[in-house]
C-alpha cells in the first residue's frame, strides 16, 4: 500500500511474511498464492506491499538463478503484490517448533551473516517495482548480548562498501537497518547510536520496531529525537505491539500472562525500577519465583495483533506505536518511508486466540493493515491507488 505524505513523499506500508515462514522458493511462491493475495483482496486493493522474509535456502535459489528471480518478480506482479523491503533478521528455521536463541545465529561476527545480507540486498534490487529506486532490509542488532562484536563492526563497514557498489551497478539504493531487540548487544535505540555513528555509512541505519521500543520502555519522542540529532537514518519501522501487564503482582494477571508463555519464541520481559531497567530472557523466567520485581508494570516481547489487544487484565502497547508513528511520518517530512506490520506470533497466541483457518489468518492480517492505514490517513497521508 502506498501513501502520499503532505510533503509529496511516497510512504510504503507492507506486512511481513515471516508470519507464514517458508524455507524454500516453492514455499515463498505458495505464500503469495495462499496468504498474500487473499489479504490484498480482503482490503479491496489492486496493489499490496509485502515485506518478504527470504530464508537462506530460498535466497540462495534466487541468487543462483536469474530466471527464478525474474519468475518471482512476475508472480508478484501477477498477484498484485510489490516488495520494497525485506526482513533479513531470521536466517533460517523461523517456522521451527523451537526458535528461541537460534534466531540470533549467524550473527554479525560470522561472515555468513554478511554474505546473506549482501545477497538479500542484491535480490531486493531486482524485485523493486519499476518506479521505485530505494529498498530496505532489516537485520539483527549485531548479536546476542553475550557475544563479542568487534568483528561485527568490520563486517558492517564491508557491507556499506558492497551497498555502494550495488547502487553504482543498478542505480538502486538498498539500505540496511539494525533492529534493536531486548537481550541483544543493541537492545535499544540509544544502544544503536554509538556503533552506527562509528560506522558512519548513510546506507546503514536503524529499523525501529515499536514492540521492541515499548518492551524496553523507551519514549518514542526521546528515542527518535536522539536518532535525528546524531544523524542515524531510520531505514524502516516495524509496526508492532508488545504485551503489557499493569499489575503483575496480582494472581489473575500472572495467570493471564502464563497463557502467553509458549515454547517457540523468546518473550523477553522488562520492568522499570528506581535503579533502571530490569529484565529476563523469557516470560516463563519472569513468572517463576522472584526473578523480576512485580511492583511496577511488566512488558513482554510478544507481538500481539494490532487491532485486537489481549483481554483484561492484560493489554497491548498500541499507544506506543501510535505515538511513534506520529513522530515517524506525522511531521513536515517523514523520518522513514518504509513501514511494515510485523505480527509473526499469530500461531503462538493462546490456543483460543489463534486463527483456526487460513482464511481467519488473512482476516486478521487485513484488519491489522486496515488499522495501520487509518492511523496514516489520520496523520494526513493520502492513500494512493
Amino acid at each position: 500500500m502506498r501513501f502520499r505524505h503532505p510533503d509529496g513523499t511516497t510512504v510504503h506500508l507492507a506486512y511481513c511474511t515471516n508470519v507464514h515462514p517458508a524455507e524454500t522458493l516453492d514455499g515463498v511462491l505458495a505464500q503469495l498464492r495462499e496468504h498474500c493475495e487473499p489479504v490484498r483482496r480482503r482490503l479491496g486493493r489492486d496493489r499490496l506491499g509485502i515485506g518478504l522474509w527470504l530464508a537462506k535456502d530460498a535466497a540462495r535459489a534466487l541468487g543462483s538463478d536469474p530466471a527464478a528471480l525474474r519468475g518471482l518478480r512476475c508472480e508478484l506482479d501477477r498477484r498484485g503484490l510489490e516488495v520494497v523491503t525485506l526482513n533479513g533478521f531470521p536466517y533460517e528455521g523461523f517456522g521451527s517448533e523451537e526458535v528461541k536463541y537460534r534466531v540470533y545465529r549467524p550473527d554479525w561476527t560470522d561472515p555468513e551473516r554478511l554474505d546473506h545480507t549482501t545477497a538479500l540486498a542484491r535480490l531486493l534490487a531486482g524485485l523493486l517495482p519499476d518506479d521505485i529506486d530505494e529498498g530496505s532490509v532489516s537485520t539483527l542488532p549485531l548479536a546476542w548480548r553475550t557475544r563479542p562484536t568487534e568483528a561485527a563492526h568490520t563486517a558492517l563497514r564491508t557491507l556499506g562498501e558492497r551497498l555502494d557498489a550495488l547502487h553504482e551497478l543498478t542505480g538502486r539504493s538498498i539500505r540496511v537497518g539494525l533492529e534493536p531487540e531486548p537481550g541483544c548487544v543493541v537492545e535499544t535505540t540509544a544502544d544503536a547510536i554509538a556503533p552506527l555513528t562509528a560506522i558512519g555509512h548513510p546506507r546503514i541505519g536503524i529499523c525501529v520496531d515499536t514492540c521492541h521500543l515499548a518492551t524496553s520502555f523507551e519514549d518514542p519522542h526521546t528515542a527518535l529525537a536522539a536518532l535525528g540529532a546524531t544523524g542515524v537514518p531510520v531505514v524502516k519501522s516495524q509496526l508492532s505491539a508488545a504485551l503489557h501487564a499493569e499489575q503483575p503482582h496480582l494472581p489473575a494477571v500472572r495467570t493471564a500472562l502464563a497463557a502467553f508463555d509458549e515454547p517457540r519464541f523468546l518473550h523477553q520481559t522488562r520492568t522499570r525500577t528506581p535503579s533502571g531497567l530490569r529484565g529476563t530472557d523469557d516470560l516463563g523466567e519472569a513468572l517463576a519465583g522472584r526473578a523480576l520485581p512485580d511492583t511496577a508494570p511488566w512488558r513482554a516481547h510478544f507481538h500481539v495483533p494490532l487491532h485486537a489487544a489481549p483481554a483484561a487484565p492484560l493489554t497491548s502497547t498500541l499507544p506506543v506505536l501510535i505515538t511513534a508513528l506520529s513522530r515517524l511520518v506525522g511531521g513536515p517530512q517523514p523520518l522513514t518511508r518504509h513501514l511494515e506490520v510485523e505480527t509473526y506470533t499469530w500461531q503462538a497466541l493462546p490456543p483460543e486466540l489463534r486463527p483456526a483457518t487460513r482464511g481467519r489468518l488473512a482476516d486478521g492480517i487485513a484488519a491489522e493493515l486496515a488499522l495501520a492505514r487509518d492511523l496514516l490517513t489520520d496523520l494526513g497521508l493520502k492513500e494512493l491507488p
